[in-house]
């Protein structure tokens, strides 16, 4: 499954310094707004020991790990849904992403100058999620527009459509984001093409002062983007001992990319073998036909059943070994797919 996040923010938080600390590719990091106008793409391998155990069993000659998109969107303003700024452009940008990583600047720097002049994260935030509302607000009424005549005229699915767009808008107008008005699934799933922006998983980042970097404020997770930056231009042991002299177990950047796996309801099922052993992105609660189709297509419809066996006793026993110790077991089309599990895929012609 495709993993494109956005990184939104306010100009000057930090984004685009983060941006080239996931992906290690330089992007412009001046300091006034609108540095980045065009979104700065670029793809990471999402961090898993787990791959390298199952391959150095398997004795592969590959190893390939699952992967995430990052996108880093120009800084929006207040008025961003009225064409402020580069408003427009940046909140199209936005309904392409899965997920959104919404920046926050806690850090004090005199030579890195706050759009509003005073750091107030919660202010910030508010002025993103205020310009998000009325963005959608836009696309809801307009839908109200285009299906009331209908509705008036005793169509049924008009009916339903603005009554459900009616409510929506209602939420929003409340200051709901999308994701956060009660619906019924039926209702979701209509809801769901009008691609609200507010409808995104978002997930929280407060961007930190260094020693602050284990205090995350509440329903967030604390990252400083100038230590990863700093971090990913050293190599590996040197990289290490900075952790070690941080006091910090992992890189920010590594707990960062897992949250977001989380916020998406994602988990990862292994291939492993001579040839190559990668890693594989699912929705949790994705059956065994479906988690073949993340390798072909075609896999899911010709599907007849699947070996598995868990990461843990793949490597404690190797391929063979488990399933000599009845470790590996047979599943079916309804089998729905675990963490961790290593598949072979049985398909047919």
């Amino acid at each position: 499954m495709s993993l494109k996040i956005g990184i939104i923010g306010l100009p000057n938080v930090g984004k685009s310094t983060l941006f080239k600390a996931i992906t290690k590719k330089q992007v412009e990091t001046q300091n006034y707004a609108f540095t980045t106008i065009e979104p700065n793409i670029g793809i990471v391998d999402v961090p898993d020991h787990r791959l390298g155990e199952l391959a150095r069993v398997s004795d592969s000659a590959k190893v390939i790990p699952a992967t995430a998109t990052f996108v880093d969107i120009a800084g929006l303003v207040k008025d961003a849904h009225k064409g402020e700024g580069l408003g427009n452009k940046f909140l199209s940008n936005i309904r392409e992403v899965n997920a959104i990583v919404h920046l926050m600047r806690t850090f004090d720097d005199p030579d890195v100058a706050h759009v509003h002049g005073t750091l107030n994260p919660q202010n910030d935030y508010e002025v993103i999620m205020t310009e998000l509302i009325l963005a959608d607000l836009e696309t809801v009424t307009k839908r109200i527009e285009a299906v009331e005549g209908k509705a008036r005229s005793g169509d049924k699915p008009a009916k339903n459509e603005l009554a459900l767009a009616e409510k929506l808008k209602a939420g929003l107008e409340k200051g709901l984001p999308a994701r956060e008005i009660e619906l019924s699934d039926d209702e979701q799933n209509a809801a769901n093409e009008l691609q609200f922006l507010t409808a995104k998983p978002e997930l929280k980042v407060y961007n930190v002062d260094e020693r602050d970097v284990e205090h995350a404020p509440e329903g967030g997770i604390a990252i400083s983007a100038k230590i990863e930056a700093e971090l990913v231009e050293l190599k590996k042991e040197d990289a290490q001992a900075f952790l070690q002299d941080l006091g910090w177990k992992e890189p920010g950047l590594d707990r960062l990319i897992r949250a977001a796996y989380t916020l998406l309801g994602l988990i990862t099922y292994f291939t492993s073998g001579p040839k190559e052993t990668r890693a594989w992105s699912i929705p949790q609660g994705a059956t065994a036909p479906e988690a073949a189709g993340e390798i072909h297509s075609d896999f899911e419809k010709v599907f007849i059943k699947a070996e598995v066996i868990n990461w843990k006793d793949f490597v404690a026993l190797g391929e063979h070994g488990a399933k000599d110790k009845g470790l590996m077991h047979l599943e079916g089309r309804e089998y729905i797919v675990q963490d961790g599990d290593v598949i072979y895929f049985h398909t047919g012609a």
